[in-house]
Order: structure tokens, then C-alpha cells, then sequence
């Protein structure tokens, strides 16, 4: 069903809408560099006021402030700063509850004066939770409740008919942004912190999986003695089916590997292999890795040597596991 706004195919102006689009895109790249100049001491008090309270940042917001909230709260609880949205109209009908003391609010607005956000600010005020106000509106009664105001503000919005909230929210957005890289950096928080917070992604499976998590070890890991036959040296590799096999001493310490590569340079070199025992064609001092270091090292080190699988052993040398490439490929580690 059409619509009076909606134009034919025939008529769509493709200059025009490129032109519209990197226009747009200028005036709110040009709106975050001049709020960066603004920036001054009442964001380094909002880090402060952050970093003081013992609960959660509750952030609040209508509309498109309301959306840009949401990801603001997801960012700060992904990088070391509990919060959560509240939706200020379901606020207003007993979700207020989920404030407690100890809390703090950050309230989004452009203007400043959202009716649903600004019928909260006496009752927040009564509680005694502190309110951070980010609005373009300074001075709106948002801006006049909050203990601490972030100047959001933009000269227009890049809607040609200066209406839809576009410049305004980017601007939001990146302030929100900004607030939460000063917290992490002030709380010390790591790669392997966000890495917890994110398990289910890449970045987590990298800074979380160890070695010991991926590691062939037990029946499952090919060991021959260094008195053992070729014979037996080839079974055991062709029995474990990971193109290698370890060679130890009685007591179980490592000695040597011996791979497909080697076997084939053996051929290729004409030496005998029927009568040689396992110990003296394995590959002495192959590359090692602890159970407690990162998958991710593994990965590393058969990258940097050009091999597939890494062994691991404890601090005397005892082989307690191998990691191959494959072992990684399905742990999503590379």
C-alpha cells in the first residue's frame, strides 16, 4: 500500500542521496569534534561520582535516548561498571524499584525536559541516588536535578528537516562511549576482564581457553618408549591419528617427537628405519608449552615454526599432553 511520502523508483535523485549522505555524515563527525572540545571538568566528576557509588549506573531514557541508553548500559556492564536501562515510563509504574540505595542514575535527554524522565527527578532526589544528566538541554530541569551534567548538545541534526534525532544521538552515543573507556581505564580493567564478560565470543575464547582445556592427553595421546621398534613408532602414530608421536624415558619425561615430516625426510634421505628404535629417529627438544598457558600461545608458536601440534609438559619435563591445529580449529581459538 502506498503511502503520499513514498516516491516511485523513477523519481529516486541517486546524486542527491549521495550527497545527503556524506553531508549527513560531516555534520555529526564535525558535532563530535566540537563536543570533544567541550569536554571539561564535569565529565572528569561523573568519573568520579561512577567510581565512588557501590551499586549500578541505571541508565534512563525516551526514545531514541532511550535506545542509545540501552547500548550505554551494555557498554559500561561489558567493561567493568555494572548497569542496567529502566525504561523511565515503566519507572513511573513500580520498575522505579529496581533503584536501590547505592545507585546512581544517568539520565539521557536532548532537551532535558522528557516528561517521563523529569516526573522521576524529585523522587530520585528524595531517595538521595545521585543523577548524572546527559543533555543538550543545560539548562532544562533534567540538567537542574543532576549533581553532574554532560553537555550532549549539537548546533542541528543532519535530517534535512532538522527533526529526527541523528546528530543528537550519535552525539549520545560517543559521549556514552567516551564514559565508558575512562571508567575501564580507571578501574584498571583488562583485555582478559572484558574477555570474561564475553565467553561466548572470539576474544573470550582466545583469553580464556588454556592449554589444558584443549590438550590430547591420557589414551588419547601417542607415547612410545625410546627403546621402542619403527614398528611399533609408526602403530602408535597411526593408532592416535595425529600425524606425530612423543617419545619418553621410564619415567615419563619427555625426549622427543617424531612426525610425518620426519618421516618423510627420512625416506628421503635412504637411511635404514626397519632396525632403528624410536630413539634414535625422533626430532630431540621439539617446542613445549605449560597446561596453564593460553590456547592462544599454542597457536602462536606453531605459527611462528611452521608446525601443527605443540607439547605440553610440566616444570621437569614430564609430557602431560599435545595440542594439535586441529584441536584449536574446534575450540574456535583460530
Amino acid at each position: 500500500m502506498s503511502t503520499s511520502f513514498s516516491p516511485s523508483a523513477a523519481t529516486f535523485d541517486a546524486p542527491r542521496a549521495l550527497q545527503l549522505a556524506r553531508g549527513a555524515l560531516r555534520d555529526e563527525a564535525q558535532a563530535l569534534v566540537m563536543m570533544s572540545e567541550r569536554v571539561g571538568d564535569g565529565f572528569a566528576d561523573a568519573v568520579r561520582h561512577i567510581l565512588a557509588i557501590p551499586g549500578r549506573v541505571v541508565v534512563m531514557g525516551m526514545g531514541k535516548s532511550g535506545h542509545v541508553g540501552r547500548k550505554i548500559a551494555a557498554t559500561l556492564a561489558s567493561t567493568g561498571t555494572p548497569a542496567f536501562f529502566v525504561h523511565p515510563a515503566e519507572a513511573s509504574h513500580g520498575d522505579l524499584g529496581m533503584v536501590a540505595p547505592g545507585d546512581l542514575v544517568l539520565g539521557i535527554s536532548n532537551s532535558g525536559e522528557s516528561n517521563e524522565l523529569t516526573v522521576l527527578l524529585p523522587v530520585l532526589k528524595r531517595q538521595g541516588v545521585p543523577l548524572i544528566a546527559m543533555t543538550g538541554g543545560l539548562e532544562s530541569s533534567l540538567a537542574k536535578h543532576a549533581d553532574v551534567v554532560l553537555d550532549s548538545g549539537v548546533e542541528r541534526e543532519a535530517c534535512p528537516l532538522n527533526l529526527a534525532p541523528t546528530t543528537s544521538t550519535t552525539a549520545q552515543m560517543a559521549l556514552g562511549d567516551a564514559l565508558a573507556v575512562a571508567l575501564l581505564d580507571a578501574r584498571g580493567f583488562r583485555a582478559e576482564d572484558f574477555a570474561r564478560s564475553h565467553p561466548g565470543g572470539a576474544l573470550g575464547r582466545k583469553l580464556l581457553t588454556l592449554v589444558r582445556d584443549v590438550m590430547r592427553s591420557g589414551d588419547e595421546l601417542p607415547r612410545v618408549p625410546a627403546a621402542a621398534s619403527f614398528s611399533a613408532l609408526m602403530r602408535e602414530m597411526s593408532a592416535k591419528s595425529l600425524g606425530a608421536s612423543t617419545v619418553v624415558d621410564e619415567e615419563g619425561h619427555l625426549l622427543g617427537i617424531f612426525t610425518d615430516g620426519d618421516l618423510r625426510r627420512r625416506i628421503e634421505a635412504g637411511g635404514e628405519l626397519l632396525s632403528a628404535t624410536a630413539g634414535q629417529v625422533m626430532h630431540a627438544h621439539p617446542r613445549t608449552i605449560r597446561p596453564t598457558a593460553l590456547a592462544a600461545d599454542a597457536a602462536a608458536v606453531m605459527e611462528q615454526h611452521g608446525i601443527t601440534s605443540v607439547l605440553v609438559t610440566d616444570e621437569e619435563g614430564h609430557l602431560l599432553g599435545m595440542v594439535h591445529i586441529g584441536d584449536l580449529m574446534r575450540a574456535k581459538v583460530i
